[in-house]
């Protein structure tokens, strides 16, 4: 599992078939607690909130005030404080001075439960 902290890159594009996007409760190491955490977890499968599997990749930002995301499907869970985003085929995470933007191309949900049936 790869730990990016504070990338420098503004606009990154990554893989990865689901995303779980919330804030860090814990203190990023050798930061201040006054700051906004926030992580986006990459996964190469869907729901992994339903799973024991770890991410491949972690981004991790300070100092977030606001997440947005654009034209994604998205699932929040009442018994947890994330999102999941399923589906994905690509996601571009744009990082702004206190701000993220979520943007990415995802298979719609209709078209995975149309193709279990068919198998």
């Amino acid at each position: 599992m790869k730990v990016i902290r504070d990338p420098k890159e503004q606009r990154i594009k990554v893989k990865a078939k689901s995303a779980v996007v919330g804030r860090i409760s814990k203190k990023i190491k050798g930061k201040n607690d006054d700051h906004f955490p926030a992580f986006i977890k990459l996964f190469d499968i869907n729901n992994p909130h339903k799973t024991h599997e770890f991410p491949h990749t972690v981004y991790e930002f300070r100092n977030i005030e606001k997440i947005r995301i654009r034209r994604l499907n998205v699932s929040k869970y009442l018994e947890g404080n994330h999102l999941v985003i399923n589906d994905l085929e690509e996601l571009y995470i744009i990082h702004e001075p206190t701000k993220l933007v979520l943007k990415g191309y995802q298979v719609e949900v209709e078209n995975r439960r149309a193709a279990k049936k068919k198998k």
